[in-house]
């Protein structure tokens, strides 16, 4: 077997990842800037979750988390998978299309599902409309979910991690473009997402096809494949939709309070940052090698790739998560505060920033944990993980609202968050060694979390001194830029001195 090379991989989804998310920082900048938090902003988000929700059923989530396994078995067993991958396009298209279809003609109900405070007012009719116009955008990235599994499992990452750049340049074209031509802005944004759909497919397909597999849509039919695929996919879909009624009890919730779908988007766009850049990136590469390496029966490359895997994802999280708590304010007042974003909306968006930070570890550690599943094509058993999460977000955000407010929200997705992660941790026990960490990893680990405490008292310092400049218009920035590359000198110090990064992680790489 030739084996995919996982810190290379990391690093290349990771890099792609994070120039995707940068440039979506910039839209959401952007977006709040011309859209503020009123009630087209909140219209247009709740109509392009839609889209984005389902796209996690039958995309990147469910479907690929039992196409990716299957398609690398293939791959490595020298199988048909190119016509495999057909079978699964032609199906996932037939599926997909029928759902568009039914979801476009119930289009207020589902607004309403999404956001039950919006019956009554405008935000109704503009989500709805907005919905229709975004829904097609499903069948577009469903099927640049495919191609990019289909890559990842090839050991080919870049076009895959780099298709979300461009959505996130369109957009930010489409709201310059509006701003000059006097546009409706929130229409504009609409009409861009099924553009941006298009433009992911051909990049993802010409990749494939460079790969050898340049797939062609034939009409679907029932293989056996098919419905194994078909076999391991449900129980991942039913917990895609247990993950997406966590964010619809979110977004519920906050449909109720005035400004608290922006307040939480915003917050949720920047925590994702790290998350998809580490956690994300991690559990693209992480369950393709480890199908391959199950499939030859190589068990102690498969704990090795695990623990490098957890040592790198955590090794970059808990700063991150440490950050978001200790500068949420400086980050939400200096790289939201403008045009229709108030001060005002500083305060609420960096709480619910702080109380997503302090799941952030959690969230990267599901991606880490999940494909020791998924590649052993069990998908029953994070389904039955996932209805315990849904239970205590539930319970969490709809019980404290009623004293806490929008910000039960979140405390239910951050506490959910780490139920999860603890009850994947324990199923893993009777996988045998191969689902065990190494001792480099249990010898770093604490090394790593007294580096990061070390960082959050620098920046806590840091913040108190760069006050004064950090709430000046013309410092704000240098100001920010002085903290954030402070708490990075610092971690960094302080785990070179304690020994959770050594001179040789830096010449050779932190997973070698």
């Amino acid at each position: 077997m030739q084996p995919i090379r996982l810190v290379r991989g990391f690093v290349t989804v990771g890099f792609w990842t994070l120039v995707s998310r940068i440039a979506g920082f910039v839209r959401d900048v952007m977006m709040a800037a011309y859209l503020g938090t009123g009630p087209v902003a909140e219209a247009f988000l709740v109509a392009f979750s839609l889209p984005n929700m389902f796209r996690r059923f039958f995309g990147e989530g469910a479907f690929n988390t039992a196409f990716v396994p299957l398609f690398s078995k293939k791959l490595e067993g020298g199988e048909d998978a190119k016509g495999f991958a057909e079978d699964a396009m032609a199906g996932l298209s037939f599926l997909v299309i029928c759902v568009s279809v039914v979801a476009i003609a119930f289009m207020p109900w589902l607004v309403l599902l999404q956001a039950a405070g919006f019956a009554g007012d405008e935000r109704l009719g503009l989500a709805t409309t907005f919905g229709r116009i975004t829904f097609p955008y499903i069948w577009l990235i469903s099927l640049t979910a495919l191609f990019s599994g289909l890559l990842n499992a090839g050991g080919r990452f870049v076009a895959a991690a780099a298709a979300p750049v461009l959505l996130n340049v369109i957009f930010i074209a489409a709201m310059l473009w509006a701003d000059r031509a006097g546009w409706d802005m929130g229409l504009t944004m609409a009409w861009a997402t099924p553009v941006t759909g298009a433009a992911q497919l051909a990049l993802v397909w010409w990749a494939a096809a460079r790969m050898g597999f340049p797939l062609r849509l034939r009409r679907p039919r029932m293989t056996p494949d098919l419905r194994r695929l078909l076999l391991i996919a449900v129980p991942a879909v039913m917990a895609g939709g247990v993950v997406q009624i966590n964010l619809l009890v979110g977004r519920q919730v906050g449909s109720f309070f005035d400004g608290a779908i922006a307040w939480l988007s915003y917050a949720d766009r920047l925590y994702q940052l790290p998350l998809g850049v580490v956690g994300i990136a991690i559990g693209i590469v992480l369950l393709p090698d480890l199908s391959r390496r199950l499939k030859a029966g190589d068990e102690g490359g498969s704990r090795h790739a695990l623990s490098r895997a957890m040592e790198f994802a955590l090794f970059l999280t808990m700063p991150a998560a440490a950050a978001l708590v200790v500068i949420a304010v400086p980050l939400i007042s200096v790289l939201f505060e403008r045009g229709e974003f108030l001060p005002s909306d500083t305060a609420p968006t960096a709480l619910a920033l702080a109380v997503y930070g302090l799941g952030l570890p959690a969230f990267v550690m599901q991606k880490v944990l999940q494909p020791l599943y998924f590649a052993r094509e069990d998908t029953r058993t994070p389904f039955r993980f996932a209805l315990w999460s849904m239970l205590v977000n539930a319970l969490l955000a709809v019980g404290l609202a009623f004293w806490l407010g929008f910000i039960a929200a979140a405390i239910g997705t951050t506490l959910s968050g780490w139920i999860m992660t603890a009850q994947l941790w324990w199923g893993a026990r009777g996988m045998g060694p191969a689902a065990r960490m190494d001792d480099r990893f249990r010898h770093r680990l604490p090394r790593i979390a007294m580096a990061t405490a070390v960082m959050a008292a620098v920046l806590a310092g840091l913040s108190w001194l760069l006050a004064p400049a950090l709430g000046a218009a013309g410092h704000r920035y240098w100001a920010l830029l002085a903290l954030v590359a402070g708490g990075m000198a610092s971690y960094g110090g302080a785990a070179l001195a304690l020994g959770a990064l050594t001179r040789a992680d830096l010449k050779g790489g932190l997973g070698r």
